[in-house]
């Protein structure tokens, strides 16, 4: 699909924005691998007549982070483990922070299929660059995914059992969608 120029938005109605985590430690086999899910946010892409004229920006709420999956572990999560799982996540390790990020350069590859985006992710006070890219299919789906080292952005990753049992450092940050 050619991108034509406009404005496009993007939110939890079109297009899924996941957290996917990792374990590590002595323990790590009794923790599980997450896949949490962002349940309020937004995102706008701007596809201007040139790169300048390109853009990302998206927000999300850092307290509708929703555990959908976790793999591994000793035994399954069940509702009450996710709950807490979630509550750990705003009240400990995100804190309330608010979660931004804007563009500084956006690069449409030629033939409208990539989009290369460098910008300043901010997690509460602390920003930092980043960059990935996002893929765009015939139909319209966009995929894209970034790794984020939390240590960057001021978090301690979530340990327990003394530090036997903790979350990677980094985790990955993806959003599917459809244009």
């Amino acid at each position: 699909m050619s991108l034509s120029s406009g404005t496009h938005q993007l939110g939890p109605d079109d297009a899924a924005l996941s957290v996917r985590t990792g374990r590590t430690g002595a323990a790590a086999k009794a923790g599980h691998d997450l896949v949490i899910g962002v349940d309020s946010w937004e995102a706008t892409l701007v596809i201007g007549d040139d790169a300048a004229g390109t853009s990302v920006e998206l927000t999300a709420d850092p307290s509708s982070l929703r555990v959908i999956e976790g793999s591994g572990g000793m035994k399954a999560l069940d509702d009450d483990d996710k709950a807490n799982i979630e509550k750990t996540i705003n009240d400990e390790v995100l804190e309330g922070r608010g979660i931004g990020f804007r563009s500084s350069r956006v690069q449409p590859a030629a033939d409208g299929t990539r989009i290369g985006v460098e910008g300043e992710l901010t997690i509460g006070t602390e920003s930092g660059p980043i960059a990935f890219e996002l893929a765009i299919g015939d139909d319209g789906a966009l995929t894209g995914s970034a790794v984020v080292r939390q240590t960057d952005w001021g978090i301690k990753p979530y340990s327990t059992l003394f530090g036997a049992l903790k979350v990677e450092d980094e985790v990955e940050v993806v959003i599917e969608g459809h244009l």
